[in-house]
């Protein structure tokens, strides 16, 4: 697919139309589009990564009108902190496993807190807290150092964007951090239990 033809679709993606499509400059193109001002929440990053950094976008209000439906929204789960403490590289190293991850080791967390992207479409809680059994014999190998993928860093945007109807921002002066609403892990499976009734 074209650069052209990502950044069509992902705006299609968000109910945007395409209004119009020119040469601009040389080796450019300009393109107008029509968008909910939802549609672009959390778009700025996506449409910097899909242009490796080229694109230059702008916007402004046109007005107001119908609602155009639901614009498309994420479809996996998250990796949930099972416990409260601090995060350690050996709880986190088998946590990237499952998926992406938000934050490094020596981060405080909560029971309930969002701490990674999970690869499949359910939530999954993890013990990102969890440390390595120590033992008086050394096993070939099982001392390398452990090799963590460096986090997605969430700016608010994008946290805005990322959230479901369960989970929420929690925003503070030194960190943007995302949560579930229900914050014990067996209330809030009690609560998805019933809901699916």
């Amino acid at each position: 697919m074209t650069l052209f033809g990502t950044v069509i679709e992902k705006i299609g993606n968000r109910k945007g139309e395409m209004l119009n499509m020119e040469p601009a400059e040389t080796g450019h193109t300009k393109i107008e589009f029509k968008i909910p001002a939802r549609g672009l929440i959390g778009y700025r990053t996506e449409f910097l990564t899909d242009t490796k950094g080229n694109g230059i976008m702008s916007h402004m209000f046109e007005g107001y009108e119908p609602f155009k439906g639901e614009v498309l929204a994420r479809t996996r789960g998250t990796i949930v902190a099972f416990e409260p403490g601090k995060s350690i590289t050996y709880g986190l190293f088998n946590a990237q496993d499952k998926g992406e991850l938000f934050i490094g080791p020596g981060v405080e967390v909560y029971e309930g807190m969002i701490v990674g992207l999970n690869s499949r479409n359910e939530d999954l809680a993890i013990n990102v807290c969890k440390e390595k059994h120590l033992t008086n014999t050394r096993a070939s190998g099982s001392d390398d150092a452990l090799r963590l993928v460096p986090p997605i860093q969430m700016s608010l945007e994008k946290a805005i964007e990322f959230i479901q109807d369960d989970e929420l921002v929690e925003v503070t002066p030194q960190s943007i951090r995302l949560r579930k609403k229900i914050l014990n892990n067996k209330d809030r499976e009690r609560a998805a239990r019933s809901a699916n009734k």
